[in-house]
């Protein structure tokens, strides 16, 4: 009998830690039930659920942007520098290029490390042209190819939480990097 108690006992001990730690599971909105499938700047394949369980800071940018993809990109490293530190193991800076065909695996990572975002907790992706066009209406952002290698779009970046749902947005360039960083401080 003693036996049995103890069982029992470590069995629950072992079920609350693992249900306080769970990950929610996504609602019908999250961006978790998309089944596209993405390439990481290291060439690695993955789904956004992959991503689960983790507060994402979204950007769509492409590489050889000249105009208002630098400044997004300084506005996420900004973000990065207001999220507390120990909130920081808990989230993804994710930048998503709208130029799959230019911005391969390869230009994603010199692109990164060039501007010292390469590792955790940043990621870049890419994917065919069909699910990066799912992904920003989603997000709603807007773009359109005006030449081979120039691409009119939105300046939009937006923060999920670990299930994959839409919890803030914020428009234009140079946006508020405190009320970002602030929404991503206050998730659990």
């Amino acid at each position: 009998m003693k036996n049995f108690l103890f069982i029992l006992l470590s069995f629950c001990m072992l079920s609350a830690c693992t249900k306080k730690d769970a990950v929610p599971q996504p609602s019908a909105g999250s961006i978790f039930h998309l089944s596209s499938e993405w390439q990481n700047q290291d060439g690695e394949h993955l789904r956004l659920s992959d991503l689960k369980g983790k507060n994402l800071v979204v950007v769509m940018i492409f590489t050889s942007c000249q105009t208002a993809c630098p400044i997004l990109v300084a506005d996420m490293k900004k973000i990065h520098k207001k999220i507390d530190r120990s909130k920081l193991k808990d989230t993804r800076l994710v930048l998503i290029s709208i130029d799959p065909a230019n911005d391969t695996p390869e230009i994603l990572k010199k692109f990164a490390e060039q501007r010292g975002i390469y590792g955790e907790p940043w990621v870049f992706l890419r994917s065919d042209d069909a699910a990066t066009r799912e992904f920003a209406n989603v997000l709603a952002v807007k773009y359109k190819q005006i030449s081979p290698i120039e691409f009119s779009h939105s300046n939009i970046i937006t923060v999920f939480d670990r299930s994959g749902e839409m919890i803030r947005q914020e428009e234009g360039a140079g946006i508020n990097a405190d009320a970002v960083a602030q929404t991503v401080n206050q998730l659990p």
